[in-house]
C-alpha cells in the first residue's frame, strides 16, 4: 500500500495518512501541504483541553509523568509550535497540561518554580492551537493559565512572555488601544536588557506592541516601538529563540511588513519596500516564515501584483501549511485574486478551495 502511495497509484485517507506520518514523527503537512484533515484532530483535543484546565488551581493528585520525562515532551510540543505543527500538538497537549498542573501542585518548594514555567510554556503551546482555529474563548482561558503560572514562577521573563501572547485577546477582539497600553506597561516592568534573553524579551515585546499600534492606526507608537525593537535586535546580535519567542534582526525585519499592512492599503509601498530582495532564513520559525508571506502577499495584492501575491501564498504553504490554512489573510487574498484574476484559473483555484476561501 504505501509503495502504491508513494507512486500516485492509491490516494491515502487522512487517517491513513495520519499514521504514516505518526509512524515517521514528522507533520502530516510534511507529506502532503494540501491535506485538510488536521481540524479534525484540533477540534477533537479542544474539549479535552477544556476539561484539563477547568480546575487548575485545585490539586487534584500527582502527575502521571515524572518531572523529566514531562519536560522534554513539553520541550518536543514547543518545537512542534514554532513549527506549526497543530495537528501533533492537538495529540499530546490535553495530557500535557494535566500533568504540568498536577505537578505545580506536588512539586517541592525547590522544583515548585521550575514547574511553574514548565506550565507557563505548555500553557502557551496550547493556545496556539486554540487560538489559530478560532478558538478565542478558551485561548483566553489558556493565557490567564499561562499569567498564572508566570506569577508562580517568579521569573519575570517568564512575564514578559505571558504579556507577549496576552495580546493575542486583544487582536482577538480587536481592541487594540487596550492590547497597545497593556504591551506598554509590559514593557515598563520588563527586566533592563542587561543581557542577551532580557534584551530579546524586551525587544518582543516593543515587536508586537509596533504590531498592534500599526492595527489601532497609532503610526507615531508605531514607529517607535518598531525602533526600539530594531536597536535591541542589534544589541541581541543574532536571531534566536528566548523563552519561546524568535527574536532577532530577521524578526524585525518581518514585523517591519507586519507594520505596513497593518497600517492599511495606502503603506504597501513601504511593505514592499521592507522586503525587497530579502527572504527570511529557513533557520527562523516555520510560522514566523509563513506569517511573513502572508503579509507580503496581502501589500501585493493591494499593489496590483497578482502574480507575486500568488507566488508568496504558495511559499506561505511551502514554509507551514497549517498556519497558511488557518490564516484569515491567506483566505481573504485567495478570494480576492480568484474573484479579479480568472486568468490564473486551474492552480489558484485549487488554492483557494484548500485555503477555504471558496
Amino acid at each position: 500500500m504505501v509503495r502504491a502511495i508513494e507512486r500516485g497509484a492509491r490516494r491515502p485517507s487522512d487517517e491513513v495518512l495520519e499514521a504514516i506520518a505518526d509512524a515517521l514523527e514528522v507533520d502530516v503537512t510534511r507529506l502532503r501541504t494540501d491535506h485538510v484533515g488536521t481540524e479534525r484532530r484540533v477540534h477533537r483535543a479542544l474539549p479535552a483541553l477544556s476539561e484539563a484546565i477547568a480546575g487548575y488551581d485545585l490539586a487534584l493528585g500527582p502527575p502521571a509523568r515524572g518531572p523529566e520525562e514531562l519536560a522534554d515532551e513539553i520541550t518536543m510540543a514547543v518545537g512542534w509550535r514554532l513549527a506549526a505543527q497543530y495537528g501533533r500538538i492537538a495529540t499530546v497537549i490535553p495530557g500535557l497540561l494535566t500533568d504540568a498542573i498536577r505537578y505545580v501542585h506536588t512539586a517541592p518548594g525547590a522544583e515548585h518554580q521550575v514547574a511553574a514555567r514548565m506550565l507557563a510554556s505548555a500553557a502557551r503551546t496550547a493556545d496556539a492551537v486554540a487560538y489559530k482555529h478560532g478558538a478565542h474563548d478558551l485561548s483566553a482561558r489558556l493565557i490567564d493559565l499561562m499569567r498564572w503560572a508566570a506569577d508562580r514562577a517568579a521569573d519575570p521573563l517568564v512575564q514578559a512572555a505571558a504579556s507577549y501572547v496576552r495580546a493575542e485577546t486583544f487582536f482577538a477582539a480587536r481592541a487594540h488601544t487596550a492590547g497597545l497600553v497593556a504591551l506598554e506597561q509590559a514593557i515598563d516592568a520588563a527586566p533592563p536588557p542587561d543581557g542577551r534573553r532580557q534584551a530579546a524579551a524586551r525587544g518582543a515585546l516593543h515587536m508586537r506592541a509596533a504590531v498592534i499600534a500599526s492595527r489601532a492606526q497609532n503610526a507615531g507608537a508605531t514607529d517607535t516601538h518598531l525602533a526600539h525593537a530594531r536597536q535591541l535586535s542589534e544589541q541581541v546580535g543574532r536571531e534566536g529563540c528566548y523563552l519561546g519567542t524568535a527574536f532577532g534582526p530577521e524578526s524585525v525585519r518581518i514585523h517591519e511588513v507586519s507594520v505596513a499592512v497593518g497600517l492599511g492599503p495606502d503603506h504597501a509601498d513601504r511593505a514592499l519596500h521592507a522586503a525587497a530582495a530579502w527572504t527570511p532564513g529557513v533557520d527562523l520559525p516555520a510560522e514566523r516564515r509563513s506569517g511573513f508571506y502572508i503579509e507580503l502577499a496581502r501589500a501585493q495584492d493591494w499593489a496590483g501584483r497578482p502574480v507575486e501575491a500568488f507566488t508568496s501564498l504558495r511559499l506561505a504553504r511551502a514554509a507551514a501549511p497549517q498556519h497558511t490554512r488557518e490564516h484569515p489573510w491567506a483566505r481573504d487574498v485567495a478570494r480576492n485574486l480568484r474573484r479579479f484574476h480568472r486568468s490564473d484559473a486551474e492552480s489558484l483555484t485549487h488554492f483557494a478551495h484548500w485555503v477555504g476561501a471558496v
